[in-house]
């Protein structure tokens, strides 16, 4: 399959914004919308696919089928989180392989010992550097084409700021396009995170989260190339449904609904339905 590449499009100092996608709905809405990347988020999708927490109970094969499903239908290049690559090195090489078949335009691989938990929960630990430099040698090996490897490390929460960019700058030299310093605690962290290396630096926004949200011209100036906002969907749609199946329940009704709702028809021509009805007219009897 081909993917829609990002390769040349993240640079240093210019930030590119990506929603987080989490099912074929969210997919379908964030497509069409004009970003230049969209980030496939573990937490989201293996909530939304499995109704299960992102603590490494979502398979390879749960995740690759995600992929495979949410970049044959998008136009706009996907980035997918691959967690720890599930498994050993014959593993990453294995995950590598079949997130690219199935058209992802970049693999997020990260240095968390099995199972891996969300990064901006508790209780994360993270693998010896060597072990993950290793695990990012034989992903740049397994790739056929210009899949992007993000390199993320959780070391900042346990081990400190200091041993993450130490870490970023050994999974810089073995290969990655892209790092992810995850969870900075404070502006100054993220300054400094983005001001040491010349790759491409991502910067993962979660709402409530352990890292500041600052607004996108400032982390343009910092020199962030990729502000995810991995969140920033399930989120808000979580609240919504909620709200309006609170009004049914309250009510046995919609009628009042304290959260608007998108119109039916547009709705149903975005999710593919005028192509159906095109379909029926062709081909309709006589």
């Amino acid at each position: 399959m081909n993917h829609k590449s990002l390769k040349g499009v993240l640079k240093k100092g210019r930030l590119i914004a990506a929603p987080g996608v989490y099912d074929m709905v969210s997919l379908r809405i964030a497509d069409r919308m004009g970003f230049e990347s969209l980030y496939m988020t573990g937490y989201g999708t293996v909530a939304s696919y499995l109704g299960l927490p992102d603590a490494g109970l979502a398979t390879y094969t749960d995740m690759v089928d995600r992929v495979r499903a949410m970049c044959t239908m998008a136009k706009t290049p996907v980035i997918c989180d691959g967690d720890t690559g599930y498994g050993g090195l014959l593993n990453v090489a294995h995950t590598v392989a079949g997130y690219e078949a199935a058209g992802a335009a970049g693999i997020q691989l990260e240095d968390q010992e099995f199972p891996k938990k969300c990064g901006h929960t508790p209780g994360r630990r993270v693998i010896p550097m060597a072990d993950m430099v290793r695990k990012i040698r034989v992903a740049k090996e397994a790739r056929s084409g210009d899949m992007l490897i993000v390199a993320r490390t959780d070391a900042r929460t346990t081990l400190g700021l200091d041993e993450a960019l130490r870490r970023a700058d050994a999974y810089a030299n073995a290969g990655a396009d892209v790092l992810f310093v995850e969870s900075p605690e404070t502006e100054a962290e993220m300054a400094k995170i983005a001001s040491s290396f010349d790759l491409p630096m991502l910067i993962n926004v979660v709402e409530g989260g352990r890292t500041p949200v600052l607004p996108p011209a400032v982390l343009e100036q910092m020199g962030f190339a990729l502000a995810i906002y991995p969140a920033a969907g399930f989120l808000s749609a979580g609240y919504a449904i909620e709200k309006a199946y609170g009004q049914v329940l309250a009510t046995r009704s919609s009628i009042g609904s304290p959260v608007p709702m998108a119109d039916f028809m547009d709705f149903s021509k975005m999710m593919g339905f005028e192509a159906v009805w095109a379909f029926d007219k062709r081909h309709a009897e006589d």
